[in-house]
């Protein structure tokens, strides 16, 4: 999708559309969650701290974030899919991987089907996708960038490897910022440049990543399309609007992340064993305390009080707190007589 909280909110309030809009809070300590694309124009991207944003772009408006909304519309968007293809593999709620081998509309090619899918959303929901067609998931991944918004491209067999050559290697995805500066620093800015280098000088500089950047520079990527990838952890976290110490108000913040969680997981029915704190202090130093249960955490309370115990175990607070996150992870099915609900006190934690 185009800008996908953005151009709802842009949907939703004709007096936004074309205008510079962020959803987010303009806090000091606040972040942009997604830009309009009148708003990229002065370089305000997602994650983006407000008061950045708001310096490059005077007129920038704020909306507060409607993420109820922003599900809704998506579940409106995976329907669509459903018509098209079983083999759909969200990558969140306005991306996804889909498989449309099987032509369950028998239509011409997979560019006409991109076509038609990008019809009906914009038919059903007002709102612009765009599409990256290609024989892998990687390739159709930096495609579907390449013409955005509200457009298309296909890497045929025939283009791909040359193709992946001329792009920087900041673009390709599983290539994060500091991985990019470290490729820069090692002489490699392109696919070009990536794909020149031996698989021993890719082994000593990035471990076991070193296979997955032989293989893109080389358009090669043999991972399947899996509708069924089960959720690893399911968190929420928070930034303070100003650092803080005292223990009750920490406290407080952790257990608001706590319940965020909780409703996550009690509206899936997925639950987990494993319970973890982040904490980020004033000078961006991070720290986490996790601890794994002998079983799963079947109620808000129970998760609530681990939460607690494992922020306590940080006291007292050698600095200012500016962000507090909770996580539960690895997940379990829960038997049909359900599990014992965890019992602390803890022990065995770990940073």
């Amino acid at each position: 999708m185009d800008a996908f909280f953005a151009s709802v909110e842009q949907r939703d309030d004709p007096a936004l559309r074309g205008k510079p809009v962020a959803v987010g809070y303009p806090a000091a300590r606040g972040v942009v969650a997604a830009a309009s694309y009148e708003a990229r124009r002065f370089n305000v991207r997602s994650a983006l701290p407000s008061v950045t944003a708001l310096r490059r772009c005077p007129d920038l408006i704020f909306v507060p974030p409607r993420f109820e909304v922003y599900r809704a519309v998506s579940q409106q968007i995976h329907a669509i899919f459903a018509e098209y293809t079983d083999l759909i593999q969200p990558l969140s709620l306005d991306e996804a991987y889909l498989d449309v081998t099987a032509n369950r509309q028998a239509i011409a090619t997979a560019w006409l089907t991109a076509k038609a899918i990008r019809a009906r959303i914009i038919e059903e929901t007002g709102l612009t996708a765009s599409a990256g067609i290609s024989y892998n998931k990687f390739l159709a991944k930096l495609a579907s960038d390449h013409r955005k918004p509200d457009g298309q491209f296909a890497v045929t067999p025939d283009m791909g490897a040359a193709w992946v050559e001329t792009l920087p290697v900041s673009r390709f995805h599983g290539v994060g910022p500091v991985t990019a500066e470290k490729m820069k620093r090692l002489g490699i800015e392109t696919g070009a440049d990536l794909r020149a280098k031996s698989m021993t000088f890719l082994s000593e500089h990035f471990g076991s990543s070193a296979d997955w950047y032989h293989a893109i520079a080389r358009g090669i990527d043999d991972r399947p399309i899996n509708p069924n990838r089960e959720r690893k952890s399911s968190g929420s976290e928070t930034t303070f609007d100003r650092d803080l110490t005292d223990t009750a108000e920490i406290e407080a913040g952790v257990l608001r992340m706590a319940e965020d969680v909780w409703a996550w997981c009690e509206k899936r029915q997925e639950f987990g064993r494993t319970v973890t704190v982040k904490v980020k202090f004033r000078d961006f130093q991070q720290l986490t305390r996790s601890r794994t249960m002998p079983a799963l955490v079947v109620t808000g309370a129970a998760l609530k009080e681990a939460s607690l115990h494992l922020i306590r175990s940080i006291y007292p607070v050698p600095k200012g707190i500016r962000l507090v996150g909770v996580t539960v992870s690895r997940f379990e099915v829960r038997s049909d007589d359900g599990e014992a609900e965890l019992s602390l006190p803890l022990a065995g934690m770990v940073a």
